[in-house]
């Protein structure tokens, strides 16, 4: 592992990574998950931070899935699973732009603000791994993995554009949603199996993606 270590001070930004579109795995599936550390500040934009790609848009950025971060505190977690990928666990690995101290999926709720810098970050869902994150591994166990373990990590809106830089602190600002803690959503997304009371907290959330309260109404019919 790369970066910062984790201190006592409350939650911080790690590390920063951005990514261009590029060639992955033996039939070059176009690509922006393999990312490159950024030294010093960076521009967050609406959909994006700034120099960060994606190569497939219909299922990857837009305004839910502006900025991923991933808890640095699940990297030796994953390099205990699978020991031979020592050399790929890297922050950055798994295709996050901000790899997060002092904080993972368990200490937040959907909908969360988060003040990063001069930038305002929304939690809005989990990430879903699909066959890219295979190949990043060049393991096809590693998305199952992320799905049984609910390492998912978690996307965020950007409310509030700005500027963000590793060693930024975290600060929680709001949390309009106290009764959806995330870890929760990540089981409901990842098995289905959300209660009528839960799908309907999901459908009445404007902090968490369209597409998540979309599908929540559904469930309610």
């Amino acid at each position: 592992m790369t970066g910062r270590q984790e201190g006592a001070t409350g939650p911080t930004v790690l590390s920063v990574q951005v990514g261009d579109v590029a060639p992955l795995g033996p039939d070059c599936v176009l690509s922006g998950i393999v990312k490159r550390p950024v030294h010093g500040p960076i521009r967050v934009g609406r959909f994006n931070l700034e120099g960060d790609k994606q190569a497939d848009l219909r299922v990857h950025g837009g305004p839910d899935k502006a900025v991923y971060a991933y808890a640095a505190s699940r990297y030796p977690e994953w390099l205990a699973d699978f020991p031979e990928h020592r050399e790929r666990l890297a922050y950055g690995a798994f295709g996050e732009n901000l790899t997060i101290g002092g904080m993972s999926e368990t200490d937040i709720c959907a909908g969360d603000v988060h003040a990063i810098g001069s930038s305002r970050l929304q939690v809005s869902q989990p990430r879903q791994p699909c066959f890219k994150f295979a190949l990043r591994f060049a393991d096809n166990r590693m998305p199952r993995a992320m799905v049984k373990s609910g390492r998912s990590g978690w996307y965020y809106r950007v409310l509030e554009e700005g500027v963000l830089k590793a060693g930024d602190g975290i600060r929680v600002i709001d949390r309009p949603h106290p009764d959806l803690p995330f870890e929760r959503l990540v089981e409901i997304v990842y098995r289905g199996e959300g209660s009528p009371e839960e799908y309907a907290i999901i459908a009445r959330s404007a902090g968490v993606a369209q597409w998540l309260r979309a599908a929540a109404r559904k469930h309610m019919r």
